[in-house]
C-alpha cells in the first residue's frame, strides 16, 4: 500500500485563520495532497493522504511555524487516496462541543499512553489500584463499528450531547480511573477537560486515541474496527481498511 494517511490535531490559540487557510491550501495542494484541514481559534485538525515524500514535506512546512512545532501525526496506509479533494475550512471549533470555557490550548487533562493503558486493562486497574473504566466519547454509529471491550458509551448522535450525558451518569464514574477515548484524541481531550472541571475525579485521556493505540500496540482489548471519516470506512487493529481481510 503506497499511500500514507495522517491524522493530526493540536489545540493552540490562533488568530490569523484566513492567512493560515491560504497558506495550508497552497502548501498541501502543492504537494498533491487530498483530505481535510480544519482551522479554528482553538487550533488545527487535519486528515490528509498522499505519497510519503509529500506528507513529510508538508508536515515539515507546517512545523516551521513555532505554534505547530509539536504537531504529532498518526500514520496508516492504503492502496488509494481515500479523499476526493483537498478542503481547508475555517470553523468555530475544530470539534464542536458548544462549551467555550473548555480551552485545551490553555491546559489539558492527564493523558495515558497506549502501552500503559494496555497494562492497566490487563491488570484491571490503574497504578493506584482503581478499577479502569473506558469511556467512549464518540457517536453511536462509530461505536457500532467497534470499541474497547466493556467500554461505557452514551449512544449520542453528536458530540455536543456528551456533556449532559456524562453528567447524568456521573455516579457510575465515581471511584474509577476513567479513560476517555475517541478516534484520534481530539474529542477525548475536550471530554476529559470538561469532566475534570465538572468535579469528576481520576479522569484520563487516551493519548492519540484509538488510532495511536492501534499504532503502538497489538490492539488487544478492542473489539471490531475503528470508524474513520473517509472512504476507507473503518480500520482494523493493524490499521488496514475495511475492504481488506480483518486482522486475526
Amino acid at each position: 500500500m503506497s499511500v500514507l494517511n495522517i491524522a493530526a490535531y493540536q489545540f493552540v490559540e490562533l488568530d490569523d485563520l484566513p492567512t493560515l487557510r491560504l497558506r495550508f491550501f497552497e502548501q498541501a495542494s502543492g504537494h498533491g495532497l487530498r483530505g481535510t484541514i480544519l482551522l479554528a481559534p482553538e487550533g488545527i485538525n487535519l486528515f490528509l493522504a498522499g505519497t510519503d515524500d509529500a506528507i513529510h514535506g508538508f508536515l515539515a512546512q507546517v512545523r516551521d511555524d513555532p505554534r505547530f512545532a509539536l504537531l504529532h501525526a498518526k500514520h496508516s496506509r492504503s492502496a488509494d487516496i481515500p479523499f476526493r479533494r483537498l478542503r481547508v475550512r475555517i470553523k468555530r471549533e475544530i470539534i464542536r462541543m458548544d462549551h467555550p470555557a473548555i480551552r485545551p490550548g490553555q491546559g489539558r487533562a492527564p493523558g495515558v499512553k497506549a502501552q500503559t493503558l494496555q497494562r492497566w486493562l490487563a491488570a484491571g486497574h490503574d497504578d493506584k489500584g482503581r478499577p479502569v473504566l473506558m469511556l467512549d466519547t464518540r457517536n453511536g454509529f462509530e461505536v457500532e463499528a467497534g470499541t474497547f471491550r466493556g467500554a461505557l458509551h452514551f449512544g449520542i448522535e453528536r458530540f455536543t450531547q456528551f456533556p449532559a450525558a456524562v453528567l447524568a451518569q456521573r455516579d457510575e464514574l465515581a471511584g474509577k480511573a476513567v479513560v476517555t477515548f475517541c478516534t484520534g484524541g481530539i474529542r477525548c481531550e475536550k471530554a476529559a477537560i470538561f469532566m475534570a472541571e465538572a468535579g469528576i475525579d481520576h479522569v484520563y485521556q487516551l493519548e492519540g486515541g484509538i488510532l495511536q493505540y492501534f499504532e503502538d500496540t497489538d490492539g488487544r482489548d478492542f473489539d471490531g474496527r475503528c470508524f474513520v471519516f473517509d472512504e476507507r470506512v473503518a480500520l482494523d487493529s493493524r490499521l488496514r481498511p475495511q475492504d481488506e481481510p480483518a486482522a486475526g
